[in-house]
């Protein structure tokens, strides 16, 4: 009995384990991304970006599902409208943070952007009727203030581009708030078709507007000394890769509760940070760090109340 309960016990401990360390994974690979995209600013516009993004992604889900011998037509039914209406606020949020990376550096942009625990206990509140109690409400203040120092609204090192981040960060809220409603009610294929294919119909009409009318800039930066080889190969892999990110931190909710995986988030800003100082020679200030902080610690109280729920 006392054996088979060890096991038991060393069993689940290696999954929180596994868990853990494909958060990990799934973290450093997202924030090398927005390394990329970065980098990628420098090549294309912007909605160039955000479109490869998806639009690989839903080649490679046909892909697999052809394998599955499942058509496309298959997975176009089983997209509900609300599954539909998931995927489209992912592809807004993923234009706004295209758009912040391209004018913030990348510390800034990562660190503003995890406010977005902070929203989703709010929007949990209004719109799921969520219990919210005293701990999770204390750790909204924590975070809003972080943002505030990081941001320095009515300053002259304000940015704008900080409140695309923002919208990034309340649009990916939604999504996760809206993720959390559906599920269980769709495959995960049809849960990545539906991504990639609301995300490639929304930013297709916009960048061929783009591209008649100029509007945002030229779809491609000429630059007759730059060689787009690199650039061109790292556009069409940032599909697979979100892909690949995605799927490991949905692996590694299956394996860890999410109160032990929520702090291992933060890994991600000082990766961020690493990228950005190697890559950009990005410096942030102690402003940046104070915020980062707040920010730390606010996602610490809303793990402890995930895992230790308010009765209030």
């Amino acid at each position: 009995m006392t054996s088979a309960a060890t096991r038991a016990g060393t069993a689940s401990s290696d999954n929180v384990l596994h868990g853990v360390l494909l958060m990990m994974c799934g973290l450093l690979i997202l924030s090398s991304a927005d390394g990329v995209v970065k980098y990628l600013s420098e090549f294309f516009s912007p909605l160039t970006v955000a479109f490869f993004r998806f639009a690989v992604q839903l080649v490679i889900i046909l892909a697999i599902a052809s394998f599955q011998k499942r058509s496309w037509l298959s997975l176009l039914k089983e997209t509900t409208l609300p599954l539909f209406c998931r995927g489209l606020l992912l592809a807004v949020g993923s234009v706004f943070i295209v758009f912040g990376l391209k004018y913030l550096p990348l510390t800034d942009a990562t660190a503003i952007f995890f406010v977005q625990p902070v929203i989703l206990v709010v929007l949990s509140s209004v719109f799921l009727k969520e219990r919210v109690g005293p701990k999770r409400w204390l750790a909204v203040l924590i975070g809003f203030a972080g943002v505030l120092v990081i941001m320095r609204p009515g300053t002259g090192v304000f940015q704008p581009a900080s409140l695309l981040v923002l919208a990034a960060a309340f649009t990916f809220a939604c999504y996760l708030m809206l993720t959390r409603k559906l599920s269980g009610q769709a495959s995960q294929l049809a849960i990545q078709f539906a991504t990639g294919f609301a995300g490639s119909l929304f930013i297709l009409p916009i960048i061929i507007y783009a591209w008649l009318t100029g509007f945002g800039g030229d779809l491609v930066i000429a630059n007759q000394e730059a060689n787009f080889t690199l650039p061109t190969i790292l556009l069409c892999c940032l599909g697979a890769t979100g892909l690949i990110a995605h799927v490991l931190l949905v692996k590694a909710f299956e394996r860890a509760p999410a109160s032990v995986l929520a702090p291992i988030n933060y890994v991600e800003i000082f990766s961020a940070t690493t990228i950005g100082y190697l890559v950009f020679n990005e410096i942030p200030d102690e402003f940046v760090w104070v915020g980062v902080g707040m920010l730390i610690c606010s996602g610490l109280i809303l793990a402890n109340a995930e895992r230790k729920p308010s009765p209030s």
